[in-house]
């Protein structure tokens, strides 16, 4: 929180693939050249290895496998932006600072970017992530949807970058994300939409239970 009150507003690209998603090592590289090649700040969530995981391998093997796994450009990435194995997501996303979410559009990051008003680099990985991309995309028109290369599936550091500028610099891209998140605030609210439905789901289980 102090790095992002340090930064300035709608000015920060925010990186995290949630709890289940792996980058493959050259993914990893192309995403860290993108985001070197922007010139802008960034917030990168790079999870650490499990600890049972570690505990298998010996102390040799295991540094090893740490050399192979840093990235090449890590003392430039580090003097960009902060790279973090964890970070409060909804905080990060509520935090004025932050202008972009690169995300593998699981549900609850969607739903979480949506409903904070923060444009998103749609960066679907499996199941219904890219049927949420679509929506970002097509539908809500909140972000944009990388173009992974046809002849081995890798999204390219030229392709990222292209993402991240259009986001970043789309007056109406963001609008749009300010609107949906004042719909959501007003769904939300006691006699919106989402306030009744869950009122009426409650209502529904309660007199399942009685009967």
């Amino acid at each position: 929180m102090e790095w992002l009150n340090s930064q300035e507003k709608s000015s920060v690209i925010y990186v995290s693939f949630g709890s289940i998603s792996v980058l493959s090592k050259p993914q990893m590289e192309e995403l860290a050249r993108a985001l070197i090649q922007t010139h802008r700040p960034f917030l990168w969530v790079i999870r650490e290895k499990d600890p049972k995981e570690k505990g298998k391998q010996d102390q040799e093997t295991e540094h090893v496998e740490e050399e192979e796994e840093e990235l090449s450009c890590i003392e430039e990435l580090k003097q960009q932006g902060l790279i973090v194995p964890w970070c409060s997501q909804v905080e990060v996303l509520s935090h004025p600072s932050v202008g972009c979410f690169v995300t593998h559009c699981g549900w609850n990051s969607t739903l979480e970017s949506l409903t904070s008003g923060v444009p998103m680099v749609a960066f679907p990985q499996w199941t219904d992530q890219t049927t949420n991309a679509k929506l970002i995309q097509d539908v809500w028109k909140t972000g944009v949807r990388v173009n992974p290369c046809q002849e081995d599936g890798l999204v390219t550091s030229k392709e990222l970058k292209r993402c991240l500028e259009v986001i970043m610099e789309s007056e109406e891209m963001r609008e749009n994300a300010q609107r949906w998140r004042d719909l959501a605030i007003q769904a939300s609210k006691e006699g919106g939409s989402s306030d009744k439905n869950l009122k009426a789901f409650i209502n529904h289980v309660v007199s399942d239970e009685s009967e």
